[in-house]
């Protein structure tokens, strides 16, 4: 469950992490009873990233440019969703922004500390800069200050950076979280630290245990039928537009430590989508996981700069082969073939597509699919679903363009490799 981040901020509060003065807009009207002096900025709370690019993001210095704003964000769909909330915050003169969060790594099953000393819009510089620390045993202050020494700070910004990674730490613990993140965190020229913009996902198996939290999201509107919020696809604006991987991944850490391995290797990638709703995989709720993962298949596969798609979801075992069900499915739909839906239905379709799209040559060597002129050429799939049993999904796939790989790194290095050709043999 992704918290707004005025609900966010609310919880940094409770915890000791400095946020500015700010106040809950409901209705334009309520710019009328504004206690935060002007200059303001106003914010769009959606759950998604893009809100400046979008303009969710005005500063107004009145109340009647405050409330002309006000009316063009509530209109103002940012990836598909309008807010139901706008925050109205005072505004901050930052000379340094940080980058900093924690996590919960569902392959190491640890808690990890990330940290950037550039933080803020630039996602790409955040990126070149991020530092990591697995939190390996019992916490104690030694991990943050690890992580911040990484990160280059030095003098009074090592003991005071470091204490907002602790207090980071403690309300990542006690709510059950599986991130909290600020970014930027924001440095005055004084040396006064305030956490600009947060973001916090609830692990929602845990929201039994911290009603508190539910809370928050169900006073969000005024309204008695207000539900939770569904989790929706999201797409990271942290590439560029004439690369030709396309990414997809159920977290936003996990997308970006994918991103970062790419630009590292030289890669480029062309678009970052992130389904939610995949930490359980809790297909009776509302976030609609599958309906999410075939929406980011489609519109990878429709781009036709995008030559390689990296699929990089970590989850439970039962989840994970979920996973690789909904895109044998719709891969298998691409070419006129019927849905994955069970054992019998397994072997009766890899029959079926056996002696439709695959022969055998005299000397039993497999010729390659032919697909009909009049479906577009499907880019390269490199997979990257760790646990769960695949085989069965493996052989359905033999013959179509899709790589399965356990190692991140490996699966990286493969989608450059196979972007590479695919650019140079065009």
């Amino acid at each position: 469950m992704d918290l707004l981040e005025y609900q966010a901020k609310a919880l940094f509060r409770e915890i000791g992490i400095p946020v500015l003065p700010s106040q809950r807009i409901d209705h334009p009207r309520d710019l009328k009873r504004l206690e935060i002096p002007y200059p303001v900025v106003l914010k769009s709370q959606v759950p998604t990233g893009g809100r400046g690019r979008a303009g969710g993001i005005r500063f107004v210095e009145n109340t009647i440019d405050a409330i002309a704003a006000a009316r063009a964000i509530f209109n103002l769909s940012i990836l598909g969703q309008y807010p139901q909330v706008l925050l109205a915050e005072s505004r901050y003169n930052a000379e340094q922004e940080f980058f900093l969060a924690v996590i919960l790594d569902y392959t190491l099953g640890r808690p990890v500390l990330l940290g950037s000393s550039r933080g803020g819009v630039n996602v790409q510089a955040v990126i070149e800069h991020l530092q990591r620390v697995v939190v390996d045993q019992e916490f104690s202050p030694f991990y943050a200050r690890r992580l911040v020494l990484k990160m280059g700070l030095q003098g009074n910004l090592i003991e005071s950076v470091s204490g907002i990674v602790q207090k980071m730490y403690q309300l990542f613990v006690e709510k059950d979280l599986d991130l909290v993140e600020i970014n930027p965190l924001g440095i005055s020229s004084t040396g006064e630290m305030m956490a600009l913009d947060g973001k916090i996902i609830a692990n929602d198996n845990a929201l039994g245990r911290h009603s508190e939290l539910a809370t928050l999201v169900s006073t969000s509107s005024d309204s008695e039928d207000q539900q939770l919020p569904t989790k929706s696809l999201t797409e990271l604006n942290w590439t560029e537009g004439d690369g030709n991987i396309g990414i997809l991944c159920n977290g936003t850490c996990l997308a970006a430590a994918t991103l970062d391995l790419i630009y590292r290797a030289k890669g480029k990638p062309a678009t970052c989508l992130i389904v939610n709703g995949y930490a359980s995989w809790d297909l009776q709720s509302t976030s609609s996981p599958v309906q999410q993962l075939q929406g980011a298949l489609q519109q990878l596969t429709s781009n036709d700069g995008i030559k390689v798609v990296l699929v990089n979801i970590l989850s439970s075992p039962a989840a994970s082969e979920e996973v690789a069900e909904v895109i044998a499915n719709y891969l298998l739909s691409h070419l006129g073939e019927t849905s994955v839906l069970n054992e019998a239905d397994r072997t009766e379709k890899a029959i079926a597509m056996t002696s439709r799209f695959r022969q055998e040559r005299s000397d039993g060597s497999r010729l390659s699919l032919q697909r009909t002129a009049s479906r577009p050429q499907l880019p390269q799939f490199v997979i990257r679903v760790v646990g769960g049993n695949f085989d069965t999904v493996k052989e359905d796939l033999v013959n179509m363009p899709v790589h399965w790989i356990d190692n991140l790194d490996e699966a990286v290095a493969k989608a450059i490799s196979l972007a590479t050709a695919a650019i140079k043999k065009a």
